[in-house]
Formats: C-alpha cells, structure tokens, sequence
C-alpha cells in the first residue's frame, strides 16, 4: 500500500496495480544497495477514502529493539567529526542521527491522518506514506534530486542546504554550508549539457524552518539520466564534499545505517521523471517511529546547535503524528 502527493498540487494519489503497469514508484536506499519498487497507475484518491482506509501502526509486522545514541554521545560524534574536517580541511560532512519514539501504552498511531497533516502543512514537500511486507516509511521531503520532462529534455534540480528557523537570520556558517552543493552540482551538470541555468540564492520555506536555495536547468540527452542521477546521488547536502571521503567518515562515524533516509524516490510518468530526495522521514515501526534527521557540519559547528538543528527536522514528521487510543 502506498500514498502520495506531488508538490504543490492537492491531489492525493495511490498506485492500482490491477491495471497495465503506466507508472512506477521506487524507493532508493542511501547507499543504493535496496530498493522497493511499486508498480501500476497513479489513482487519485479522496481524503474520506484515505480515512476508510484505517491504515494504523496495527498493520505493520516489524518491531524496533534497537538502542539509538544519547545528546551526549551524539555531541561527542559531532566534536570528532569537526577535528577530522579541521585536519582535512574540508567544507562540509552531513551527519545524521536517529530518534526512537514509543508509541504509548494502549494507543496507536493513525497513520492515514498523519499522511494527511504532512500533506496540509507541507504543500510544497513530495508526501509519501508506505506499508510493504518488510518496511513501512512516511515523509514529507522538500528537496528535488531531478526532474526531467521527456518531450523537451529540459532537466531541473536545486541545491538545497542550510537550515534555520524561519525567524532567525543567515550566518556565514549556512552561507558557506550551502556553497559546496551548488558548486558540487553546476560541476556535475556542465559535463552533460553546454548551457547550464543558475538561479540567484533565495530562502526555501519548509514548514517553521527555512533553506538557502539555487535552481538549476539544463538541456540533457535523455540517454544521459539514469548516468547523471546516479553521479548527483548523494549530493553534498546529504552527503558532504568531497564525496568519497565524507562517504566513508559518514560510514565510519554514523553509529545508524540509513536505510531510505537520504536516498532518492524515483517516480516515473509517461513524460516525466522526477526524483526527489527522502528527507524528514521516518521509519514506521508496530511499536513506535524512528524518525533520521541530519546537518552539515563545517569547522565553524557548534555541536549543541547541530543538536537542535536534528530536533527541529525531526519534528517535521512528529508533531504531525496522530494518536487513536486502543
């Protein structure tokens, strides 16, 4: 079973399988070594039906036994972590962490209506909500890994990094977070297409907290996509530059495995493909949620902000969660 919806539009979707396959969905995990493909034809689907649906945290088989850090030994990572860029001298590692919640006693998380608050409050985000036999996610990403139509081989991207809260003003810290990925991705995109489009660096709203943000077009051979996904994956917004050792520090360092977090979800039109990457996720568990939040560190972090910066994306995903007593 899957849901979703599409940035800036109000339709919500599902995928009917019993028709000819027209349109697919798969799920990339962050190392691309897992993926989960659901196959048929986007169906609209109505918030009433979404409802009738009773899709609970009841349905899903797995339980979580695992044992996520602490602050303290997540401070202590974040401290390491920012010696090694010193000794480096590198711009930017993105390092994430999880967050266990319980479900509580007697109760169960409605999983349908919490597919649709993600939907309301984030009218700009891709939503998706999944129960397969080995894995159930949900999340509201608001970052596009690309697009590309078909017809006029027209291929759009941004580069998305920096986080605040929406009240709270720019430093160099964010300004220099997010440099990396736009330069990261314009190097990437000039070795497919002779003319790339760049935008000037605006703030993208997401819910309470904001990014920096570019966009970028280009003209590709449609031939040359499946070649340039995979080498923009993972962008340095979710993974760090340069991007073979800060693979290997995130490997080395992370005491999670990221499964679908910070992976990409491809879907597949009939002139359209679009991926975008799986932030403010969680995965969904019979027993509670554990939601992956991540940041950019740089040598001018300061762990206890880093902190917060987690907190505030988890909640992206927590505080729309809804609870049915038992």
């Amino acid at each position: 079973m899957i849901l979703f919806k599409f940035p800036f539009k109000e339709v919500f979707y599902t995928l009917n399988s019993d028709t000819p396959l027209k349109n697919t969905i798969k799920f990339h995990s962050f190392d691309n070594l897992k993926e989960i493909t659901f196959d048929g034809s986007f169906q609209p689907i109505t918030e009433h039906e979404i409802l009738d649906l009773n899709i609970t945290s009841q349905s899903i088989q797995q339980e979580y036994h695992g044992t996520p850090e602490t602050k303290n030994e997540y401070l202590a990572r974040i401290e390491n972590v920012i010696e090694i860029i010193k000794e480096n001298q590198l711009p930017k590692v993105v390092i994430s962490r999880q967050k266990w919640v319980d479900t509580p006693e007697h109760e169960t998380i409605d999983l349908g209506k919490t597919f649709l608050k993600l939907c309301k409050d984030y009218p700009n985000a891709f939503i998706h909500l999944f129960v397969d036999k080995n894995e159930a996610w949900i999340g509201a990403t608001p970052e596009v890994l690309g697009q590309y139509n078909k017809n006029t081989e027209d291929f759009e991207t941004m580069s998305l990094a920096g986080t605040l809260p929406v009240s709270e003003d720019w430093s160099e810290k964010e300004i220099e977070e997010q440099k990396p990925v736009s330069t990261y991705i314009q190097s990437v995109l000039s070795r497919y297409s002779q003319q790339v489009e760049i935008s000037p660096v605006y703030d993208h709203i997401s819910g309470n907290i904001k990014h920096l943000r570019n966009d970028f077009k280009a003209v590709v051979s449609r031939q040359d996509i499946p070649t340039l996904i995979k080498e923009l994956h993972p962008t340095p917004a979710v993974c760090g530059v340069p991007k073979d050792l800060c693979s290997e520090i995130i490997k080395n360092t992370e005491k999670n495995n990221r499964a679908f977090y910070a992976g990409y979800i491809q879907t597949e039109q009939d002139n359209e493909t679009t991926c975008y990457v799986n932030l403010r996720c969680a995965q969904l568990f019979r027993n509670g949620i554990l939601l992956y939040a991540g940041g950019g560190i740089t040598a001018l972090s300061e762990p206890e902000k880093e902190w917060k910066e987690t907190e505030m994306k988890a909640d992206a995903v927590l505080q729309r969660l809804t609870f049915l007593g038992a």
